[in-house]
């Protein structure tokens, strides 16, 4: 069974950072593709990045230049470093396991979604 945790939101004023940590229960970890998504109240979930087992890595044209997806095999854990936020970004964000291999910002691809971390960016 795969279980994700997401951690580390927060309330940010516009122009900080945060980073966002997402701990999978699972031995194969590592072969798998994870994505971070998000989701504003009234809006549909929205794809923010992704990474591949070997480490390539798909963002959101909103949030290129700015956030940053990497991952720690050895602690099963992705994370989404946040910097330079603005308002736009508040949102619930999620991680999932990518399940599907058509479209990897498509959010109907992927499953196990984790409960979501709260991010408000105030201006």
């Amino acid at each position: 069974q795969v279980h994700l945790v997401e951690s580390g939101g927060g309330l940010v004023q516009a122009g900080g950072s945060l980073r966002l940590s997402c701990a999978a229960s699972g031995r194969t970890f590592s072969v798998w593709t994870m994505g971070w998504f998000r989701q504003a109240p009234g809006k549909q979930r929205e794809f923010v990045a992704a990474i591949r087992s070997g480490g390539t890595t798909y963002y959101a044209d909103s949030v290129k230049g700015r956030f940053t997806i990497s991952r720690d095999n050895a602690k099963n854990t992705v994370y989404l470093q946040m910097n330079s936020l603005k308002p736009d970004d508040t949102a619930v964000y999620y991680c999932a396991v990518r399940l599907s291999v058509t479209d990897i910002t498509a959010a109907n691809e992927y499953g196990y979604w984790g409960q979501g971390t709260q991010v408000t960016v105030s201006s």
